[in-house]
Parts: structure tokens; C-alpha cells; sequence
């Protein structure tokens, strides 16, 4: 399960947006026992939540999470909102191998000032196998600004560089993947369709232009070439970049280490190159429209929007992508999607008033999804 919660302060801070509701239901008091009932009646092996404020998490979201059966793991946001993302998995169902924190906001890094954060787990199930199988579960919220494409493909490179370090395995390819959250933007958009195609040329793309939340972007500016400065260590095809160290031949073995420093070299991609990729084969599980009426699944839905920006990504053997040659991507098989949890139109919402109502008290919609692991 995907989840965006509405953390209490952001629904406090952004009541403009909530005007729609009876005053009631956006008490947290009122808001945690639907949200908790949900989770108890999905009971979903995996929960990645978003919004999930820091007094809320330790006072209340975790233990009743971990009465529930789950092993909870937490990243709060860095800066003053006190929110963060939660990865929580039924510990009776697997082993926790890594804990993998990331955050994007950098001091070193004037574009990077944002607060926002990702998780990152590496699990192993627990069955009677000889094969022991592995899965990298992530889970983000990326910034929200919808002028602001510049950091979100920033933040999400950030992301992929950490998922590519965790789910690397010994002989090269990755485990399966599932990569969950809020991305702030819409299907179709070019982050969207980044994830998906695993590549993105972004030459002249207005930064505004990047997420598909705002229809007009009068006045602003494209994206710069590259996007981020090298000193953020991530190439362009976001992964981190190697340190390499020239080979030093036994009879060097008296080089000091001033020395050795000196001849470090950091490996940068090539020179002003404006395609992204990344070297995973990624699938969404909803498919973003209802399919006989073509009408749009939302995931949100308040005062100002109603909209998708919810997904559920995971690696998938894709047979019908023609590769270039020597393009390193690692086809994992592994999961197999087997159901979903329907979505919503608009429409449908507007007829219980929206969200958050008297059931469902965030202004996200679950998503659910159930796979097999081929072993």
C-alpha cells in the first residue's frame, strides 16, 4: 500500500484547501481511527506512507502499527515540517537486510533547499527456500512546487541513485523493485514519463513544464544543462559517480597518501549532454484512466485539485522495448502484478464531498497493489 496521510499541520497550514469539509472531520482525533481502520482492513504486507507527522508517528501511528504486526521505519523530513515518509512491512513476512535514508536537501548544493526525503529498504521474505530472494522497497515525497521541475528531477534522480546502490547485486542486474509515493506530478508529464521510459531529453523544457500539475508557463525559465552540478555526485544516468583511484603497482606501495589523493579523479558524464536515464525497466500499476470511459483516475482530491500524483512503480520485464546496443539495463522479472485496488474519478468523489470525508480522511486516496515474487 501507497498512502499519503495529510499530516495534521499541512491540513492546518493549507485549510484554504479543505473548505469544502464539515469542520469535524478534520480532526485528527476524528482522522486517525478511519485511517488506522483502513490499514487493518487492507492489511497490506507493505505499507509506505506519506505525510506521517513526527508527534503522530511516535505517539500514536507506530504502536498501533506495530500491534498490527509491523516493523516501522521512519524519515522525517530535514528543516522545520515535521513530517516525513514511513516504511512499514509485517515483520511474520520478512527479514530487514538495510535501512537507507535520503535526503535532498544540501547545503553544498544551492539548487537542493528543499526538505523533502525518501526511504529506502532492502527485504528478504521469509520462506523455507533455498533461494533467498531479495526486494527494494522506496518510498518518497517529492517537493510539491509545481515551478519547481528543476528539483524534482533533482530529487528524483537522488532517489534512483540510492535505489540503484541498494537493489545492486553480485552479478550485476537488480533485485525487484517497488518504488512508491507522492511524485507531485501527473501521468504523462516528463518526470512521469521519465520513470517509465527511463530516459528524458529535456532540452528546452520549461522547468514548470516538468510535473504537468500547472497548464500555463508564461515567463519561465527552460531547464539548464545539466540540471545539477557535478558536486552532487550523481551522473546523468543517476547512479553516484565513482572515485576512482589509479592502480598503484606493489613496487608504489611507499606512495603516501597525500599522493594518492592527488591523482583522484571524479568521473563526470559527458559534457553537457541533456538526457536523463536510468537503468530500470519500471511499470505503473494503476493505468491513470478508467479504461472503457477514458475518464481519469484521481488520487487526490480537495478545494483546488483533483488529480493523480500517487503511484506504485515496479520492475517488470518489458519485451517490447527495442535497446540501443550496450545499453545497460537490467530486465528483472521477479514480480508479477496480480490485482489492484481500484481508483476513483473525480466524479465520484464530489458525490461524498470530496476528501477528506466521514470514510476516508485524507485528502489521498490508498492504492493497493498485490504481486507475486517469482523465485
Amino acid at each position: 500500500m501507497s498512502y499519503n496521510i495529510l499530516s495534521q499541520d499541512l491540513l492546518e497550514d493549507n485549510s484554504h484547501l479543505y473548505r469544502h469539509c464539515r469542520r469535524p472531520v478534520l480532526h485528527w482525533s476524528f482522522r486517525f481511527p478511519n485511517i488506522l481502520k483502513e490499514i487493518k482492513h487492507f492489511d497490506a504486507d507493505v505499507l509506505c506512507l506519506q505525510e506521517v507527522q513526527e508527534d503522530h508517528y511516535g505517539a500514536e501511528i507506530r504502536p498501533s502499527l506495530e500491534s498490527l504486526g509491523y516493523h516501522c521505519e521512519y524519515k522525517m523530513r530535514t528543516g522545520r515540517k515535521p513530517d516525513g515518509c514511513a516504511i512499514c512491512f509485517k515483520h511474520s513476512k520478512f527479514s530487514l537486510l538495510s535501512v537507507n535514508p535520503v535526503e535532498f536537501y544540501r547545503r553544498d548544493v544551492p539548487l537542493l533547499d528543499r526538505d523533502n526525503v525518501g526511504l529506502v529498504l532492502l527485504l528478504q521474505p521469509k520462506i523455507p527456500s533455498a533461494a533467498s530472494p531479495v526486494i527494494c522497497v522506496a518510498n518518497t515525497h517529492l517537493l510539491y512546487n509545481p515551478r519547481r521541475g528543476d528539483i524534482k528531477l533533482t530529487q528524483l534522480a537522488m532517489l534512483l541513485a540510492e535505489i540503484s546502490s541498494v537493489a545492486h547485486q553480485k552479478d550485476g542486474s537488480f533485485c525487484p523493485i517497488i518504488m512508491c509515493g507522492d511524485f507531485n506530478s501527473v501521468p504523462g508529464s516528463p518526470l512521469y514519463s521519465f520513470i517509465k521510459e527511463g530516459k528524458l531529453n529535456y532540452e528546452g523544457l520549461a522547468i514548470g513544464k516538468v510535473s504537468g500539475q500547472e497548464q500555463s508557463s508564461r515567463g519561465q525559465r527552460i531547464l539548464s544543462i545539466p540540471i545539477w552540478p557535478p558536486n552532487l555526485g550523481i551522473s546523468q544516468d543517476c547512479v553516484y559517480e565513482v572515485r576512482h583511484l589509479p592502480k598503484v603497482e606493489k613496487t608504489d606501495s611507499d606512495l603516501t597518501q597525500t599522493e594518492l589523493d592527488k591523482t583522484e579523479v571524479l568521473v563526470t558524464a559527458e559534457k553537457l549532454s541533456s538526457n536523463l536515464q536510468h537503468h530500470f525497466s519500471l511499470s505503473s500499476v494503476y493505468s491513470h484512466y478508467f479504461p472503457d470511459t477514458g475518464i481519469p483516475e484521481v488520487t487526490t482530491c480537495h478545494s483546488r485539485s483533483a488529480i493523480t500524483v500517487d503511484y506504485i512503480f515496479y520492475s517488470a520485464e518489458k519485451e517490447d522495448v527495442a535497446r540501443q546496443p550496450g545499453a545497460e539495463v537490467a530486465l528483472v522479472g521477479g514480480l508479477k502484478l496480480l490485482a489492484r485496488l481500484s481508483l476513483l474519478t473525480e466524479q465520484d468523489l464530489w458525490t461524498v464531498n470530496g476528501l477528506p470525508n466521514e470514510n476516508n480522511s485524507s485528502d489521498h486516496l490508498p492504492l493497493l497493489a498485490k504481486f507475486r515474487l517469482e523465485l
